[in-house]
């Protein structure tokens, strides 16, 4: 990362004996776990876990070997009708993967698009908190099936149910459209499930951590109260590519999607401008936010997004954690148990969540009734 430290910066590069990252205190409070004796600064930790696992050495060769050269036929066909054929094609094969043992699933119909509940293993059947999750696929593919192992393991993690939104994407509406359905789920789950908002987390992959960005600004400017936290997992957040094909990541990335990426954009963005705060949440006013998790490997082209918007989410008043995994593909944690830094980073991320509920379960109880949609 470039640029100047912002206030309350910290970093944390030592790994304890077990993999994880250890904490330094930061320099303008108390170390992770240490009580606060006055008002908390804003702060941006910053993680750097590592060293990439052979076992994840390997995957990312294959990727590197099978997947790239798919990438890079995708990127050279035309995005048109049978271009999304294909891509829609993932969610229905996915649909023959079962789902984790002890996962529940419950189907959930609004007007126009559907989504399930997810209950992971060992995660009770109360409601009362519960991750809010926007799949990834590039606006264009992916849905219920292909993501529900992932969001079991993120549930189970959490100790709480997910409600996994099945949006409607490109074709069937716009690029900026994909997030009114996000907006109408955080709705449904406030208004007519009663749920409080500081038990509600945001979460979601890649496109899909663009949604999570995307539908907390609409909702702040909507009017509607803040969830207690966000979670990104290597999310794109500027929809303007120069700095990412300009990166050192370009050459990096096992997948190599800087192409398509860029068929993307010009295929389904054209008519749009990628500046525009509501196109590319990085570039959005982002004061009011809740606290954010972003997670990215250190290879991946979309890293450089969660670094910049870790330092304008700080810069915000927003606090901001950062963990950036060594070498690993995007959004690895699909691998479950099968990787030590996917089972680190859900293990990571469940933590995350249960304390990000008990922070704003706090800080409602502080500001009284009156105060809780602000």
């Amino acid at each position: 990362m470039t640029g100047g430290q912002v206030p309350g910066e910290r970093t944390a590069n030592d790994q304890a004996p077990d993999g994880r990252a250890t904490h330094d205190q930061a320099p303008d409070g108390p170390a992770t776990g240490a009580p606060a004796t006055g008002p908390r600064p804003t702060t941006l930790v910053i993680e750097r876990r590592g060293t990439a696992s052979l076992r994840s050495r390997a995957i990312a060769a294959g990727v590197r070997g099978l997947v790239q050269p798919y990438v890079g036929r995708m990127a050279r066909r035309p995005m048109d009708e049978n271009a999304l054929r294909r891509a829609a094609a993932f969610d229905r094969m996915a649909a023959r993967r079962p789902a984790p043992k002890g996962t529940r699933c419950e189907p959930v119909r609004f007007d126009g698009f559907g989504a399930e509940w997810v209950h992971g293993r060992g995660v009770p059947a109360r409601r009362d908190k519960v991750i809010l999750y926007l799949h990834g696929g590039g606006w264009v593919s992916c849905g219920l099936n292909t993501h529900r192992p992932m969001i079991s393991w993120f549930s189970a993690a959490a100790g709480v149910p997910a409600l996994s939104v099945d949006y409607r994407m490109i074709p069937d509406v716009p690029f900026e459209k994909e997030v009114d359905d996000c907006v109408t789920a955080y709705r449904w789950l406030l208004e007519e499930r009663g749920v409080r908002p500081e038990n509600i987390v945001i979460m979601g992959d890649s496109a899909g951590g663009h949604l999570t960005f995307a539908t907390a600004l609409r909702a702040r400017d909507a009017g509607l109260p803040r969830p207690a936290a966000l979670v990104a997992i290597s999310p794109m957040l500027d929809m303007d590519l120069s700095g990412k094909l300009a990166h050192a990541n370009m050459k990096l990335d096992p997948s190599a999607p800087g192409l398509l990426l860029e068929a993307l954009i010009e295929g389904f963005l054209g008519h749009l401008d990628l500046a525009d705060p509501a196109i590319s949440p990085i570039r959005a006013d982002l004061t009011g936010l809740p606290p954010v998790l972003l997670t990215a490997g250190s290879t991946e082209l979309l890293c450089c997004d969660s670094e910049i918007m870790a330092r304008r989410l700080a810069e915000a008043g927003v606090p901001a954690t950062l963990q950036i995994y060594d070498r690993q593909i995007h959004v690895f944690q699909l691998f479950g148990s099968f990787l030590p830094e996917s089972r680190a980073a859900i293990a990571a991320l469940g933590g995350f969540v249960r304390d990000a509920y008990a922070t704003a379960a706090d800080a409602a109880r502080e500001a009284g009734p009156e105060r809780r949609t602000a």
